[in-house]
């Protein structure tokens, strides 16, 4: 990784609640307020915003672990504020706070970790787990 990405290196950026974002099961609307899915999907770019600008042009992230809380409602056309704030940086690991904030009430907080990979050979493994998957079907059919 570049120098500079370091504990305190933040990005935050916001969105409005929309119907999309509002879990749905089986074609049912549960509850007509943010999903934790929804949630969880911009705390983790939130969190890729904290490193994408120290990779090497070799390296990529990749979702590791994640721990969250769903703590509050945002409702449909309310904005919702998501923050990364990094933690922890080693060779391998990049550590994030996470939280996800309205002007009245906070919606989630956890960590969200990266591993960082060389981009080769990342996809080398991807290709080799594909073609396995390829033949195995091949074999199927």
């Amino acid at each position: 990784m570049k120098n500079g990405l370091q504990p305190g290196t933040t990005a935050e950026f916001s969105v409005t609640v929309t119907a999309e974002m509002v879990p749905v099961f089986d074609g049912e609307v549960i509850h007509p307020v943010l999903s934790t899915v929804s949630m969880i999907y911009h705390m983790e770019k939130a969190g890729r915003y904290v490193l994408l600008p120290h990779l090497e042009d070799h390296e990529e992230g990749s979702g590791f672990a994640i721990d969250i809380k769903h703590v509050g409602p945002a409702v449909i056309g309310q904005e919702v504020t998501f923050r990364a704030v990094c933690v922890e940086v080693t060779q391998k690991r990049v550590v994030c706070e996470v939280t996800a904030d309205t002007a009245r009430n906070r919606v989630g907080v956890g960590f969200f970790t990266q591993a960082i990979f060389n981009k080769d050979e990342i996809q080398r493994r991807f290709q080799q787990l594909q073609a396995e998957i390829d033949k195995k079907y091949d074999r199927i059919n």
